[in-house]
């Protein structure tokens, strides 16, 4: 029964990781900008091209799906080429793994920044990450899995319950749960609950930390406590030396044959062809 529980939900995990087709960021990352940007601790979140992500983006009413950690470069762990594996995150099929940052440039990314946070406490949120690298999810949870599987609509107040519903360990799937728990270890808030307290004497906000199989990617967006960091402005951004469609190159010799043009798309003032390095 144990043997056919897990093919069942080995299964399942495998739909639920199969892309989609067609699917087509509407803005990819720079890869020198997001590579120079990105810092110990940042959690870097992705929109997703698979089956699970289209759910969870429902669900959580969000453009991102998944969540990885940046650590930096871990001993021992590259790709075949030699790149490094720098990012922490939660494979459905595997566990917990490490990922290198190629993984992700071809998507829709978005860096968060935890602000005031010392380098004491960020290293023990990155070793902490670091230190679970292997820990698997039991596929034999199938009501876990199969939570996504749910026909749509969900009631809205049911969508973030949805998350983290099931038999098993929620927290061994869901990647922001991995993260969130990390920063726990620090006490580093991501979006506590405050309660107020009104009394003669003072008043005192008491935050208390989620449980962390609640937490979703896009509650790194929208903390009050980390910052959205845009790799292209963080590298230093001027406008005047982007290259436009329609508009001549003024920098090129007007004896070479002129470049290759892309066709406006409607409504919008023109196509931007690439950036001045």
């Amino acid at each position: 029964m144990g043997f056919m529980t897990y093919k069942i939900g080995d299964a399942i995990a495998r739909y639920l990781q199969k892309p989609i087709s067609g699917y087509e960021p509407f803005t990819r990352s720079d890869p020198d900008a997001l590579r120079a940007s990105l810092r110990f601790g940042d959690v870097l979140l992705v929109e997703g091209n698979n089956r699970i992500s289209g759910v969870i983006k429902y669900l959580t009413q969000s453009t991102w799906s998944h969540a990885a950690l940046y650590v930096g470069s871990m001993a021992g762990r590259a790709d075949e080429d030699g790149e490094p594996h720098v990012l922490v995150e939660v494979d459905m099929s595997v566990g917990v793994v490490s990922a290198p940052l190629s993984k992700y440039l071809d998507f829709h990314t978005r860096v968060c920044r935890p602000v005031g946070l010392s380098d004491e406490d960020c290293a023990r949120v990155c070793a902490y990450a670091v230190e679970r690298i292997g820990c698997g999810y039991d596929l034999k949870n199938i009501i876990d899995l199969a939570r996504y599987l749910v026909p749509l609509p969900v009631p809205q107040r049911w969508r973030r319950r949805m998350i983290a519903l099931g038999s098993g360990d929620p927290t061994r799937l869901v990647c922001s749960t991995l993260i969130a728990q990390a920063f726990e270890t620090v006490r580093y808030p991501i979006l506590p609950r405050v309660t107020l307290m009104e009394s003669p004497a003072a008043r005192r906000e008491i935050l208390h930390i989620r449980h962390s199989s609640l937490y979703a990617p896009r509650d790194f967006d929208i903390s009050p406590f980390f910052q959205v960091v845009k790799p292209t402005i963080e590298t230093g951004f001027n406008y005047k030396r982007l290259h436009w469609s329609d508009l001549p190159s003024l920098d090129r010799d007007p004896r070479e044959r002129p470049p290759r043009r892309i066709r406006r798309e409607p409504r919008r003032a023109g196509s931007l062809l690439s950036i001045e390095e």
